[in-house]
This record gives C-alpha cells, structure tokens and sequence, in this order.
C-alpha cells in the first residue's frame, strides 16, 4: 500500500488540477476552488483513519475537532455565558481528538469498511450535508464540496490497489482487493450499518438536481 506522503501528495496534485480545471470550464469561482483542493486533500488520507498508530489518525482527528469546536461554538453560544461556552469548546476538542479517536481504533480494522466505496459515499454525503445545513451553503456548492471529499477517498483506494499489483514480479499482493471494494463483504453486518447512516442522511441533503446538472456541465466539458 501507499504510504503516508505518497497519498497526501497524490491527493494534492490532483486535487489542485481539479480545482483549476473547474475553474477554467466555469463550474466555480476560483475562491470556492481553494476548499475543493482541501478537501480532496483531506479525502486522499481519510481512510486510513483506521490504522491505528498512522500519521494519518492523528491528523485526522486534529482536523476534525476544528470543525467540531466551531459547530459546538455556534449552538452554544446563545446558551452559554463566555466562560462556560469556552470551557465546553475545549472538552470539544479534547472529546474529538483524543476520546473519538481512541473509540475509533478500538471498533475498526485496517482495510475493513473503512476501505471502501461506501465509507467514500457515507464521507462524501456527510460533507454535503454539513455544508448545506451547517454552514448554509448554496445547494450546488454543497455538492461540489460532498463530492470533492468523495474524489480524495476514491484517490486513497486506487492507490492503494496499484500499490497491491508488483509489476516486477508480474504478480498480485496479498493486499489487492482490500480497498477498492463495494463494501466489507467479511464483515456484512458493519456494511449494513453504514447504509443506514447513509439512507438517514436523505433528509438533510439538498435537492439532488444541482448534483445531475453538475454532472453534465462536467461531461460536457471533458467530451
């Protein structure tokens, strides 16, 4: 498998080729073109998420506490005095850095759900929801967003499943078919749960159109 510079900085590249090429066909402003090449950033090493003592956890976890002060920060604030809203804002962060992170590697496994295209769906609809419903972005952006997310998990597992083929050796690794796949087919139950939280999603998403007319402004583009 890829390591952890390879997946940052293949992520990068292609997320700063995306961002500008979208830009240039018109899909969107270059300002909303920085937090695409984030997020697609953000996405390349998202799933290792389940390796345990990786780089990437504990990157993750450190991004994913800003957010989560900052969402705490504005529910709280009209129900909190200074004081005590900045108190909770960093039992926040605390919780999410070190406590989410501890109960996540204790209930995931290296290569399991998280290596998968419906971690890549749940990650991807979780960020289109955020951005609609938190941050109130337009629907279209929301999307743009959710999807960008979407792309950099995708990145992560084709590089992981080129790593897995030893082209020298003319041979398949012991890993190939671990992280592309549709689901965790070892552990069936886990998959299932995940659609769940996925189908219980569909209430905080934004109309599905502006996604089907982003899609064919992009193949129009690229035929």
């Amino acid at each position: 498998m890829a390591d952890f510079r390879t997946h940052l900085g293949v992520a990068a590249t292609l997320g700063a080729v995306v961002a500008h090429g979208g830009w240039q066909a018109g899909l969107w402003a270059f300002a909303e073109g920085l937090p695409i090449l984030a997020l697609i950033t953000f996405g390349g090493i998202l799933p290792d998420i389940d390796a345990d003592r990786s780089k990437a956890i504990r990157l993750i976890f450190n991004l994913l506490a800003i957010p989560a002060v900052v969402a705490g920060a504005l529910w709280l604030q009209a129900r909190l005095d200074p004081g005590p809203l900045m108190v909770a804002c960093g039992g926040i962060y605390l919780g999410v850095r070190y406590l989410g992170g501890a109960l996540f590697c204790r209930f995931t496994v290296h290569r399991g759900i998280w290596h998968s295209l419906l971690a890549a769906a749940l990650c991807g609809l979780t960020a289109t929801a955020l951005s609609h419903r938190l941050f109130a972005l337009p629907d279209r952006l929301a999307w743009i967003y959710g999807a960008a997310l979407a792309l950099g998990f995708v990145i992560h597992l084709l590089l992981d499943e080129l790593y897995s083929v030893d082209l020298t050796g003319a041979r398949l690794k012991r890993s190939f078919g671990t992280a592309l796949k549709p689901f965790d087919w070892r552990q069936p139950g886990n998959s299932l749960a995940m659609l769940a939280v996925i189908v219980s999603l569909s209430p905080w998403l934004p109309p599905w159109q502006p996604l089907v007319d982003l899609v064919a402004q992009g193949s129009a583009f690229w035929r």
